[in-house]
């Protein structure tokens, strides 16, 4: 028997290489159901995870020696959670295998990551994110498990979660649940659509805002923004937002952009100028350089944000004042230390400051360059030094006073 998705030879090395329990577990099943292929959303490639009951390093050392090494392109064993990732080349065409050993999961504090304990395939579905995400096929007999009704839910367009404390224990649900939402036209059915307003509402989590950033819990920091860079590179990121907007989840971030209605422009305008998505959604937090601590930007985005919010304070101390009225001079400004081409696009995204001074920048003054080179100078008697700068500085801004604010 074929079963969609898996390679025969690898579905043929599989049954000969164990003869106990195996599954096709995750997005491979919930998306066999809807006739789809369920690929790895960063690299695009077939993404298969499979759950034995017994050990996984032992059913990958007996597939290992039926495949042969031409097959299988990287091996590597996380032994923590009883888990080993394989990169395989079938006929050419690279597939991503997981296998993990069955497990059950507890979280002691929630939010936080949690304990594992090895455990049957019924205890491996029941801790899933998803009823849609809790199906199996097994691989001798081809049956679907389906245990919580995944397969209705599916037929329903329904997200349902697996039981009354799944956001307590891990917030970063709502996330994914975005993205199914946005990908799949899915939607969270009543239960747990007041779940999530309940438990949001409730704040369960020891961290609140105004805690040291660096304490919040994995499931409020590192892998929220995980979560999140996958929402704004590789979904819908409107319906996606939207759809989290809608449940209340962008409480997760900050009440300020829970209640925020812009980030749809300041997302599209970040697309445009090549922002990255994330600095620019927590842009409109309360306090943005806390929130990118507290997800742990990485530190090009973190400096971005501390030089856009550097920009948006000195305009904000010349409100009402006299703003300059020269291109030069606003190209000495904008071209200042400290800060960028992409803090003046960061700028423009938030609709920070006088809007056209900053277009024109971004779009042309920049560009002015001097009417004579470093080279023409030094070959007209000139010699090198701070005075050639100064010269070549004076010569460009002869030309910026030709161009129109």
């Amino acid at each position: 028997m074929e079963i969609p998705g898996i390679p025969a030879p690898v579905l043929l090395a599989l049954r000969a290489a164990h003869a106990g329990r195996v599954a096709l577990v995750g997005g491979a099943v919930r998306d066999l159901q809807l006739h789809r292929v369920h690929n790895d959303p960063w690299r695009g490639l077939p993404d298969l995870d499979l759950v034995v009951e017994g050990r996984a390093a032992d059913l990958v050392a007996a597939l290992l020696e039926q495949l042969g090494p031409g097959v299988v392109q990287r091996c590597q064993e996380h032994g923590a959670y009883g888990t080993v990732e394989l990169e395989l080349s079938v006929a050419g065409e690279p597939v991503l295998l997981d296998v993990a050993t069955a497990r059950r999961e507890t979280y002691p504090v929630p939010a936080e990551n949690p304990q594992v304990s090895f455990g049957c395939l019924a205890d491996d579905l029941a801790r899933r994110d998803f009823s849609i995400n809790a199906m199996a096929l097994e691989l001798a007999s081809g049956t679907l498990l389906d245990p919580h009704g995944g397969r209705e839910d599916l037929e329903r367009r329904q997200l349902r979660f697996l039981h009354g404390g799944s956001v307590r224990d891990d917030p970063t649900r709502l996330v994914r649940g975005a993205r199914y939402a946005a990908r799949l036209g899915l939607e969270l059915e009543p239960a747990s659509a007041a779940q999530a307003r309940a438990t949001l509402a409730a704040w369960p989590w020891g961290w609140r805002l105004g805690d040291p950033p660096g304490q919040a819990p994995a499931a409020l920091g590192t892998r929220l923004r995980m979560e999140l860079e996958l929402l704004l590179e590789r979904e819908p990121w409107l319906a996606a937002l939207t759809a989290l907007q809608r449940w209340g989840a962008l409480a997760l971030l900050d009440p300020a952009l829970q209640a925020d209605g812009t980030w749809p422009r300041r997302l599209r305008w970040a697309e445009r100028l090549g922002l990255p998505p994330l600095a620019a959604l927590v842009a409109a937090a309360r306090d943005p350089l806390a929130l990118a601590e507290r997800l742990q930007l990485p530190h090009r985005q973190h400096r971005l944000l501390v030089q856009w919010l550097e920009l948006r304070r000195w305009l904000q101390e010349r409100q009402g004042e006299a703003l300059p009225v020269l291109a030069e001079h606003w190209c000495a400004l904008l071209e200042a230390p400290g800060c960028s081409p992409d803090a003046v696009a960061l700028a423009l995204a938030c609709g920070t400051g006088p809007r056209r001074p900053l277009l024109r920048w971004w779009l042309r003054w920049r560009q002015v360059k001097a009417a004579s080179t470093a080279a023409d100078l030094l070959a007209a008697g000139m010699r090198p030094g701070p005075e050639l700068g100064q010269k070549l500085r004076e010569l460009r801004a002869e030309r910026l006073r030709l161009e129109r604010l």
